[in-house]
Order: structure tokens, then sequence, then C-alpha cells
């Protein structure tokens, strides 16, 4: 089972630069306290911007990435439905590899729209090409440290 299927994450909006998801907060959730655990949110709003980086991709030559994650928790949870929004701030090209670099400004709502979570996560759009080369990159090595 998927960990979106897991964490019960419905996709519901997606585009290139804007993707809204919806997860509820059920007991299944919560830590050890009885409120919502923030890595269940960093995964809803992560699913999110990964599924951003999905539509800008071309599956034939690409594949995305997530890469960095950096969001604070601002407010606590214990019930109804959080929301969440991943809005494309800006890529960045690499010069040596190609690889597109996605920033993602992302927020988690409660159902009363206080930010339960916010902050920046990072994916990356890598070509099929590139990751052929690390893969043959990483078996000259190993077969080196065998010998």
């Amino acid at each position: 089972m998927a960990l979106n299927e897991t964490l019960h994450i419905e996709i519901i909006s997606s585009s290139t630069t804007r993707v809204e998801a919806a997860m509820p907060i059920t007991p299944d959730l919560y830590q050890p306290f009885g409120f919502l655990h923030g890595g269940a949110t960093i995964a809803m709003l992560e699913s999110a911007a990964s599924r951003g980086a999905e539509e800008n991709a071309d599956f034939e030559t690409e594949r995305p990435f997530g890469v960095d994650v950096h969001v604070r928790h601002r407010k606590s949870g214990k019930e109804g439905m959080l929301r969440g929004v991943a809005e494309l701030d800006h890529e960045e090209t690499s010069e040596r590899t190609g690889a597109v670099k996605q920033f993602w400004n992302v927020a988690a709502y409660d159902e009363e729209g206080d930010v339960v979570s916010d902050g920046v996560i990072v994916t990356k759009i890598v070509t099929l090409e590139y990751l052929a080369a690390k893969e043959r990159e990483r078996a000259v090595s190993k077969s080196a440290k065998r010998v």
C-alpha cells in the first residue's frame, strides 16, 4: 500500500503550478500525546509538491524526486480535515546535469483556515539519461570495491 493510501491523502486539484490535497485527522495519525503527528502533515505537503513535480515531468524522458523539506509547525490538530496547498515559487536549471529544481511554497490549513504548518519543499526533475549514467557509475564503483 502506498503512503498516500495509508494516510488517506487525496489530491483535490493538480496543475503545473498549484496542487491541493486533503487528509483526515484521525487518531491513527496522532503523536503519543493525542495531537496530529507533524510527520503526517509533512508527508501530505510533500505529496502535494511531488504531484506538482509530476505534472511538470515528461515520464518518457524524466523522473521527479523530492530532495529537500523545510516545514514549520505552527498549530496542533486533533480532528477534522487538513488541507494542503503547494504552489510553485520558482525553478532553477543545473548547468552541469540539466536537472530542474523546483521550489514549492507549501502550507497546511485546518478547517478554520488557520495555518497548521508551512514551509518550502524542493523537488528535482532528472533525465532518465542522467539516472542511467549514475547507475553505470555505481556499478563500476561496486565492481572496483570487490577487486
